[in-house]
């Protein structure tokens, strides 16, 4: 009986310790608790992937020039007459710019004229020459076929030698006839050949006139009233430029396209110019390149041209230029900032529906500044994490919360 009680006691000591050791328990495994509670309520970042157009960019700065640009020249050698034009003066092609004084063309003129009127006097002496000699011819040859038909018919009628003489005149007729023919033919070639001389010397003329090869404006002025302009053909003389003209309605834009984004130039390719000194942008199109990169700057000369509507765009402006080089439509899109480069592999976090972590090798393909194509490894509507990383890890259970990413208004520019 002692023994059984002895017994009791014991139990109910030890269970008493028990008792104090898993309420002296308790408070750690509340500790453990809270802190695993704590891993579960980690706040992350996320966006879902979602499908957008992309578009990659460059911008390029150059200079604007004219369209075509020239120095407009004297064809003949002259004094100015007449000058219609002034700085910033436009002009439309075919308007006349000046006059020139060429005494020594004028004097040609007359001379050729003269010339053609000789000639044409010399013409009609001969058409009258003609006419007489075949008058003539007419009846010696008559006269000739007379005898000749009664010599034949009644001989001993009319003497040999009457026939004989007709004969000779008959002949000699002829040929005074054909010398006519052929001076009459001299002389309708000497006139052909004065109105030609006319009409050369006519065309050098209106060079005197000078207008304009093309529509555009006047950007320097070189002569004055009466300035001598010597003939821009001769490379003898230091021929001075009556005006500078260039076409303002149409500008080039000479841009350096890198080595890297020349296979994405296209002739007819839309491209955003920018003129900052206006703070307008003006719509331009690629419309020549070289074919070929530069060996010392690794870049290939490529024109645009800038339609010029108002006269806004003046040369020299500095301009920039957008050219879109990459773009694809509907693309499944996630965040940069998303992205994980570890060595060789490309990954992303994202939140599982079990809300925990898990990491998801990609493949991207499109990239701009803020974003880039997701080709393999995700699926639309994913959640991705793109908050701070450093302290993640896979299979963490993780409290998603949806953020909105900075919209970059520049987005894909190089």
């Amino acid at each position: 009986m002692n023994n059984q009680k002895s017994t009791r006691g014991r139990f109910v000591i030890v269970a008493g310790l028990s008792l104090i050791a898993m309420t002296a328990l308790l408070p750690s495994c509340e500790k453990a608790r809270a802190k695993g509670d704590n891993q579960v309520a980690v706040t992350v970042g996320v966006m879902a992937v979602s499908r957008k157009s992309l578009q990659r960019q460059i911008t390029l700065s150059s200079e604007l020039v004219p369209f075509q640009e020239i120095d407009v020249y004297a064809k003949e050698s002259g004094f100015v007459k007449r000058l219609l034009v002034d700085y910033g003066t436009r002009v439309k092609q075919g308007q006349l710019m000046a006059i020139l004084e060429i005494p020594e063309l004028e004097a040609q003129l007359r001379e050729d004229e003269a010339a053609i009127k000789n000639a044409t006097d010399e013409i009609s002496r001969a058409q009258h020459e003609l006419q007489r000699y075949e008058a003539q011819y007419k009846v010696l040859h008559l006269e000739y076929t007379r005898l000749n038909s009664v010599f034949g018919s009644q001989a001993g009628l009319v003497a040999q030698q009457e026939v004989d003489n007709a004969q000779g005149k008959d002949l000699a007729a002829a040929s005074q006839v054909d010398a006519g023919q052929s001076g009459l033919a001299a002389a309708e070639s000497q006139l052909l050949v004065s109105k030609a001389k006319l009409v050369h010397d006519q065309s050098l003329f209106d060079y005197a006139r000078i207008t304009a090869p093309f529509s555009g404006a006047v950007t320097q002025r070189y002569a004055n009233l009466g300035t001598l302009m010597q003939a821009g053909t001769s490379s003898s003389t230091q021929a001075l430029p009556l005006v500078k003209l260039s076409q303002d309605n149409l500008f080039r834009l000479v841009i350096p396209v890198p080595e890297s984004a020349v296979r994405y130039i296209q002739v007819g390719e839309p491209v955003d110019v920018l003129v900052p000194a206006l703070n307008r942008r003006f719509p331009g199109k690629v419309s020549r390149f070289s074919v070929e990169v530069k060996e010392d700057t690794r870049t290939m000369h490529t024109e645009v041209d800038v339609s010029n509507p108002g006269s806004l765009l003046m040369p020299g402006m500095y301009a920039e230029t957008t050219l879109t080089l990459e773009k694809k439509a509907g693309a499944l899109t996630v965040p940069l900032q998303a992205v994980n480069h570890e060595g060789d592999q490309t990954t992303v976090y994202l939140v599982d529906p079990a809300g925990k972590i898990a990491s998801r090798p990609v493949t991207l393909g499109l990239q701009t500044s803020g974003e880039a194509e997701v080709v393999a490894g995700l699926g639309e509507g994913e959640q991705v994490v793109v908050s701070d990383r450093s302290g993640l890890k896979p299979g963490q259970e993780v409290h998603p919360h949806v953020v909105q990413m900075l919209q970059y208004h520049d987005s894909g520019q190089e």
